[in-house]
């Protein structure tokens, strides 16, 4: 019987009440199932042939003003099968397809408002290859059109892969799904050639979705990026309607949006790092959004793509350094919430609350860029007011994305020599930092570890406090996770650990990573791990009586290892590394009879003297100059075994190398012979 009230009365009674009473909205999703459904009844009209296009068209505006409701509304409308009702009614050209524009604007509307929901799965948008051919279709049908599907794209769009070890400064969701990933599924059906001419409409919500599509379209996207690079529209380039955009004359959210576009395309290699576009045009357009005369969210924006765009480049690097005093404006980052807005505006005390931790994060992120790789800057931002305290409580708190910026920030000051032997040291910033490590997700465990290693190095004055924490026992946990970078910390701090140090540190290690995880280490598929794992083993073997007492324990173990490496398929630096290892057992007193007692290791070694690579030629020859040096006992059996297995012929000919580290050391190992 619903069905057939006349529209007029139906619309009066559905879009006033709904658009004037929340009390409405909320009751069509109560518990009680006689209310939820008139909620199913709305998408059941609205399928219907029966019913009007006037009809269809007034349950598409209601439901669409439902979405606008709480998360929980959204839900239920999910829970409703809203989505594929929409694409259904769509797909069938009943729906968005239909020659009524207004029903097609209404259902777009809908579909726009319940995708931009945070609880609304994006894939949803592709359950159905058509889908976006229609879309794309529709594109042309009215500005509101326009408008409703590029903010559907750009919502929609995320990546489908998610770089954990890199620093990102735009984050995108991380996707299960298989299949190509939402970017590549837009740019196929010619989203870049159906959304460019957008960019010049006279509507500015148009321009602006638009501007918003392409954005996310390029984010870490270099096939996206060099296509916009070229596209033109009325015979200008897409880059040069982006940097119009960012004219001072233009609304902020036009200027932030089409910075992001540029330095999306920057960062993908489709503009080149010192093109005027970028630095005279883009950063600064950023580093103004950084001031204080910007609302909170437009400077936790600016900073957190500035951070982004210069990541990677030094020069870009010092050049926002000494705009604008920024080191200095982005401490103000930190000050929220002021005491005066807790006294004068309850309003302002909840905004500033809201956007306290977000400021925080944008600051240790852009920080971190900017201290990336040159020393002065650091120093600079040390000595910024109360910048290690700032860092030291940012490790504690209770947000994660504020601790994981706060370590990036620490990881990249800890770059610094100076700076671990002074401001480090001074404030202690091990013990927070080993606290992050003792329980934290992987992608805070990732740089926090990371920081770990450049702490644990030679002239940091942090290295033994480190060690005396329990640090080894945590390293050598690390070392076993099924994450590739937490495995690659994990070792690379161990070996800077075994630099220069007590035997017994060096025992320690040994003993808390077991044989058994050392050779699951030495074949790891990964050449980092087994590059790192071979540099703890050449830094535990340095020093004769360590090398003699390790080789005593584990000498058997080792020697296995090594032949494998030599044996196997590896590149260069690999087999070079290994030889290296072999060099410093043979500098042992006794462990140097390791290598003399076997013959196959003889071999490779005389093997690798021959090599058309010189840098495996000159590791080999360190092996052979330490077994012959004279001066140590038993020098002349071993001196006369190896010229039995023609040694001394191959350091003859390489004496006449013309590479002049070869011969040199050729001459030094001959003369040993001769003494």
């Amino acid at each position: 019987m619903a069905c057939v009230l006349e529209a007029p009365l139906r619309m009066s009674v559905l879009s006033e009440v709904t658009a004037s009473s929340r009390h409405y909205v909320d009751r069509l999703f109560d518990l009680d199932p006689q209310k939820v459904l008139q909620g199913v009844m709305l998408l059941y009209l609205l399928q219907q042939e029966s019913s009007s296009t006037e009809l269809r068209t007034e349950c598409a505006v209601v439901l669409g003003s439902l979405a606008m409701g709480t998360e929980n509304n959204v839900k239920s409308l999910l829970d409703c099968h809203i989505i594929p009702a929409l694409l259904q009614v769509f797909s069938l050209f009943i729906g968005l397809l239909s020659p009524d524009l207004k029903f097609i604007e209404a259902c777009l509307r809908c579909l726009r408002t319940v995708f931009i929901s945070p609880v609304t799965p994006e894939d949803l948008l592709y359950t159905d290859a058509t889908v976006i051919s229609h879309l794309m279709a529709l594109l042309s049908r009215s500005r509101y059109t326009q408008e409703y599907i590029c903010q559907i794209f750009s919502h929609c769009c995320k990546l489908q892969h998610w770089h954990s070890c890199g620093f990102k400064s735009l984050p995108q969701p991380l996707l299960c799904a298989n299949g190509p990933d939402h970017q590549t599924i837009l740019f196929n059906h010619g989203a870049v050639q159906n959304i460019a001419h957008l960019l010049v409409s006279s509507s500015y919500k148009v321009r602006m979705q638009a501007l918003k599509c392409f954005s996310v379209l390029a984010f870490e996207n270099p096939q996206v990026s060099m296509t916009l690079v070229n596209v033109s529209v009325d015979g200008e380039l897409l880059p040069q309607i982006f940097v119009k955009m960012l004219q001072r004359d233009k609304p902020i959210e036009m200027q932030l949006t089409s910075a992001k576009c540029l330095t999306s395309m920057c960062r993908a290699g489709a503009i080149r790092t010192d093109d005027s576009c970028i630095v005279l045009k883009t950063l600064p357009c950023l580093v103004r959004m950084c001031s204080k005369e910007r609302l909170l969210e437009e400077r936790v924006e600016g900073a957190e793509t500035l951070a982004y765009l210069i990541e990677t480049d030094v020069e870009l690097q010092r050049i926002a350094s000494i705009t604008d005093h920024l080191i200095v404006m982005l401490a103000d980052y930190f000050k929220y919430p002021s005491s005066v807005s807790a006294i004068t505006d309850i309003k302002r005390l909840d905004h500033d609350l809201k956007h306290a931790h977000e400021l925080r994060q944008a600051a240790f992120k852009l920080y971190a860029s900017l201290g990336a790789n040159d020393e002065d800057i650091r120093k600079k931002i040390i000595e910024t007011e109360n910048m290690m305290d700032r860092i030291v409580n940012g490790l504690s708190e209770s947000s994660i994305k504020v601790r994981l910026a706060a370590v990036r920030c620490l990881h990249s000051l800890s770059r610094s020599v100076q700076q671990l032997r002074t401001s480090f040291q001074d404030h202690a910033v091990w013990k927070p930092l080993m606290k992050v490590l003792q329980n934290a997700p992987n992608e805070i465990l990732i740089v926090a570890s990371s920081t770990l290693c450049n702490l644990l190095l030679e002239f940091s004055p942090s290295k033994e406090p480190i060690l005396e924490s329990g640090a080894i026992e945590l390293l050598c946990s690390l070392t076993q996770s099924e994450n590739l970078a937490l495995r690659v910390n994990g070792i690379w701090a161990l070996m800077n650990m075994a630099f220069q140090a007590e035997q017994k540190i060096k025992s320690d290690i040994l003993r808390g990573l077991s044989t058994e995880q050392l050779f699951q280490l030495l074949s790891d598929s990964d050449v980092n791990v087994l590059m790192k794992t071979l540099g703890l083993l050449r830094n535990l073997l340095s020093t004769r009586p360590h090398i003699d007492h390790i080789m005593s324990t584990h000498g058997k173990q080792i020697m296995q290892a090594v032949t494998l490496i030599l044996e196997g398929e590896h590149n260069i630096e690999v087999k070079e590394q290994t030889l290296c290892i072999l060099a410093n057992i043979a500098d042992g007193t006794t462990a140097k009879e390791l290598i003399m007692t076997n013959d196959d290791i003889l071999q490779k070694i005389k093997y690798y003297m021959s090599h058309s690579n010189a840098k495996l030629q000159l590791a080999a020859m360190f092996c052979i100059s330490n077994l012959i040096w004279n001066e140590e006992e038993g020098s002349q059996e071993r001196q006369d075994k190896l010229r039995d297995m023609g040694i001394v012929d191959i350091l003859h000919k390489l004496s006449q190398s013309s590479d002049p580290n070869l011969c040199d050391k050729a001459k030094t190992a001959l003369q040993q012979y001769l003494a």
